[in-house]
C-alpha cells in the first residue's frame, strides 16, 4: 500500500515539474517575443510621427504658395486699374516700344497704348507723342496674326477721341484696315476692323 502511494506521488511531482518547465517555457517565448512587438509599435509610432510631419510640412507649403498667388493676383489687379494713370514716361516708353522690330515688344507696347487710352486727353497725348502713327506703321508691317490684333485693338482704343480718329486718317489708317486679313483664330480682327471703319464712317471720313 505504500508502495503504491509513493508511485502516485512521484507521478504527481514528475507532472508537476514538467508543467512548471512547460510554463517556464512559455514566458521565456513570450519574453523573447515581446520586443520584437514593442520594437514594432515603437517603429510604428515613429514612422506615424514622422508622416503626420511630412503632411504639416506639405500643407505649409502649399499654404505659403496660395498666399503668394493671392497676393501676385491682388497686386496685379490693383497695377493693371492703376496703370494709365502712371504718368507721361511710361506712355512715352510704351509708345517706343512701337518703334521696336521685333514683334513681341510691338505687341507690348501696342497693349500699353490701348490701356492708357482712357480719355480724350490721353489719346491726344498718344497721337502727340507719334503713337498714332506708329500703330499705323505697325499694322501695315504686320507679318502674324497676334500683331495684327493687338495694333488693331489700340487703333480702336485712340479712335474713340475725334481729333486722334482724325489723326489716325491722316496716316492713312483706312486702307490699311480694309486691306487686313481676318483671321479664324482671332475673331477680334474682324471685330475690331468693322468698329474703326464704323467709327471713321460716323466721322465722315471716305470709306
Amino acid at each position: 500500500m505504500n508502495r503504491i502511494v509513493r508511485l502516485v506521488y512521484a507521478t504527481k511531482a514528475v507532472h508537476w515539474r514538467e508543467n512548471v518547465h512547460t510554463s517556464t517555457k512559455s514566458q521565456q517565448f513570450v519574453s523573447r517575443r515581446n520586443p520584437v512587438n514593442v520594437q514594432s509599435r515603437n517603429f510604428s509610432s515613429s514612422f506615424l510621427k514622422k508622416d503626420e510631419r511630412s503632411l504639416e510640412e506639405e500643407a505649409e507649403r502649399k499654404i505659403g504658395w496660395l498666399l503668394k498667388l493671392i497676393f501676385a493676383g491682388t497686386a496685379s489687379v490693383i497695377a493693371y486699374n492703376l496703370f494709365p494713370y502712371m504718368g507721361e514716361n511710361l506712355m512715352q516708353q510704351s509708345v517706343s516700344l512701337l518703334h521696336v522690330k521685333d514683334p513681341l515688344f510691338k505687341r507690348m507696347g501696342a497693349s500699353r497704348v490701348a490701356r492708357f487710352a482712357i480719355d480724350d486727353e490721353r489719346r491726344m497725348k498718344i497721337v502727340e507723342l507719334g503713337g498714332a502713327q506708329a500703330l499705323v506703321n505697325m499694322l501695315a508691317a504686320a507679318k502674324d496674326d497676334r500683331t495684327r490684333k493687338e495694333a488693331l485693338k489700340a487703333l480702336a482704343a485712340v479712335s474713340k477721341s475725334d481729333e486722334a480718329a482724325g489723326a489716325l486718317h491722316e496716316a492713312g489708317v483706312i486702307p490699311i484696315i480694309r486691306s487686313t486679313p481676318d483671321s479664324a483664330e482671332y475673331p477680334e480682327i474682324e471685330k475690331d476692323k468693322l468698329k474703326l471703319l464704323s467709327r471713321f464712317r460716323d466721322l465722315r471720313y471716305d470709306i
